[in-house]
Formats: structure tokens, sequence, C-alpha cells
């Protein structure tokens, strides 16, 4: 049985059931109860704050109203609010209910049908999210838990230093666009070790031409570089003294400078060590392996598609990662119009723009 169509959630609610729905909020949450008939139980909104103290007040509140009501059965509905739901979401979960969620989409179009206004208010809310749960329009969602939600988070974590990576990147070519372009012309890549010794001494071209092709090749057999010598030093030299880079603040593009390249070397090392991480933990998966002998797949793939599906048992068919990615077909059809058809784009976006942002190692 499909428990995910709107029928089977319908049939769900019963009139043993409780509907409890929540306006999530980033310190304190409203909520109201609702029989399945829309029957409301509280005459105004319960307030509890996000902490230990407000979860417990929040599970007396709907576990006294049960009792009273001849309620066997409470379904927690909210909006997915950002992150501000994650900590009532599991603490409801790990009390043995099951949370829902209501696209905050189906909330702002509802909340016009009893008042005909627009208008958002703490008792306003957690009404249309109630009756939007009664009429079977919301959606489980999926905490993950154990080594899912670890490699969620270092998934997580990787993707945000890879961005941060990225930004001081492109800081970098910006700097030596202002102040140094010809660089590019002798080092192709920053995190050449011969250019990156220079740099650290002579960062401006005025102070490579001052150290001048001798200097340069004193700092590489300092450092006992190979690969490196004076034809390549002469080259540098000679960038420098044709260069139309900048020369105002010259102070304050070599700290600059200094701080990009900081920087560069700590993310690259902490993004080093979440990759051995995420390896490592992958391999405490029994299929793992199968996934990574598809051609073309590698770490930073199968991490980030675990990371965004969990446990792939949990799906009876393909077309449930098709719509969690939102690649579900869309068609523009009536009568005798038939317009072309698109993806709905309506999932995990991260899932979706997997296999053109990996960059598998």
């Amino acid at each position: 049985m499909n428990y995910n169509t709107q029928n089977a959630k319908i049939a769900s609610i019963t009139e043993k059931t409780l509907i409890v729905g929540i306006d999530v909020g980033s310190e304190t949450h409203y909520a109201r109860a609702f029989d399945w008939r829309n029957y409301e139980y509280t005459k105004k909104p319960l307030e509890f704050s996000n902490t230990e103290a407000g979860f417990l007040t929040f599970k007396a509140w709907m576990e006294d109203l049960a009792e009273k009501h001849g309620k066997n059965v409470v379904i927690p509905g909210m909006g997915p609010t950002g992150h501000y739901w994650f900590a009532l979401g599991k603490f409801l979960q790990d009390n043995g209910m099951k949370p829902v969620h209501v696209n905050p989409h189906h909330v702002k179009k509802s909340k016009e049908l009893d008042d005909n206004s627009p208008s958002k208010n703490d008792r306003k809310d957690p009404k249309t999210i109630a009756a939007l749960v009664n009429e079977g329009r919301f959606s489980y969602p999926y905490i993950p838990t154990g080594i899912y939600a670890e490699i969620r988070s270092l998934s997580n974590l990787r993707f945000q230093t890879q961005e941060e990576l990225t930004r001081i990147k492109n800081r970098i070519a910006r700097w030596f666009s202002i102040y140094f372009p010809e660089y590019k012309d002798v080092y192709g890549d920053v995190k050449v070790v011969s250019g990156r010794k220079v740099l650290q001494i002579a960062p401006l071209p005025e102070d490579i031409k001052k150290l001048g092709a001798e200097g340069v090749n004193q700092i590489w057999r300092d450092a006992k570089l190979r690969g490196a010598g004076m034809k390549r030093a002469k080259t540098l030299v000679s960038a420098a003294e044709h260069s139309v880079g900048s020369k105002e603040a010259p102070e304050a593009a070599r700290i600059e400078l200094r701080h990009l390249l900081n920087d560069l070397d700590v993310y690259a090392t902490r993004l080093d060590e979440l990759l051995h991480r995420i390896e490592a933990i992958l391999g405490e998966i029994p299929y793992v392996d199968k996934l990574m002998e598809i051609k073309g797949i590698g770490l930073i793939t199968v991490s980030g598609f675990l990371a965004e599906v969990g446990d792939i048992k949990r799906f009876d068919n393909p077309k449930q990662l098709q719509k969690l990615a939102g690649y579900a077909i869309v068609t523009d059809q009536s009568g005798k119009h038939n317009g072309e058809s698109r993806i709905s784009y309506r999932g995990r976006k991260r899932l979706r723009y997997l296999p053109e942002t990996s960059i598998d190692q």
C-alpha cells in the first residue's frame, strides 16, 4: 500500500485522531487542536517556547486534550520554517508521534478562505495548517538518524566548505586581476608551490622587481624546491616589470593577499579532512560499493546522494526518488491545447543538481 497518496493520508485521519496545527517560530511556537471535522478544542492557541520545558508543556497539553476527547492518535502538522522545526520535529518523533509538513505555499494560498484576508498572525496560521492536514495535503518529513544523520551533516559541512573555498578562489582571482594580472601567464594555478613561496615574500610586482631574478631563485633554493630555476625566475620578473596592475594602496593589497592565501589553505585542509571522514562513514553502509561501481560515480556524488535521500530502502519505487529531487513531470494540457511538459523543480535542490555540482575525486 502506498501511504503517500492523498486518499491514504485522508483515510489515516479518523474520529479518534487529534489534529494539531503548529506555527513554528525561531523562539516561540503556537499550536491549535482540532478533530477530524475541523472542530476546535481550544479557545486560544497554546504558546510554548523552543526549549525542553516548552516541549514538555506542549506534550502534556496534547496528551490532556487526547485523553479528554477520546483520541488515541495525534498528528502534529507544521510548516517547515527553515531549520526552526528540527528540534521540535525530533522531539515529537522521539515521543512516538509522526510530525507532518504542509507546504508553505499552500498555507499562504489557503489562509484567505476563512476571512478573505491574506493577513498572517499566530492564531490564524495554526488553524490553516491543521485544515490542510485534515484534507490530506501534507507530507511525511524524513528525519535521518544514526549513520544517515552523520552523512547528511558531514555532507552539508562539505558543501558549505566547498562554497567558501570557491568564494575565496574568486576573491584571489579578483586580487590578481587588479594588482598583478600577468601572474596567471606565469602560473596558471595559485596553489603552485614555487609561486606561493614568492608571493609570501614579494606579493606585488614592485616587490618582485626589487628581488630580481637572483633573489627569486634564492627563495626557491632556500626552500629546496626542484623544477624551478633561473629561467622561471626571469619569466616572473619580466612579468612583474611589464605589469599593468594597480599600484595604489600597496600595504592593504599585501595584507589582503596574505589573508586570502591563508584562508585558502585553511579551507582546503578542512575539505580534505571532511572527505576522509565521509569516506570512512560510507564504508559502513553495505550497498555503497555497488553505487561506487557505477561509471562516473565517485565519493562526492554517492555521499551527496545519501545525504539527501537517506536510506534508499524507505522508497517503494523510483518515481518517489524522482519526485523527491523535483524531477516529476508537469504537463500543460487543457482541451485541445497541449503545451510543453517540464519538471516540477519542487524537491531537494542539492539532489537535483548533484550530477552537475559534484567534482568526484
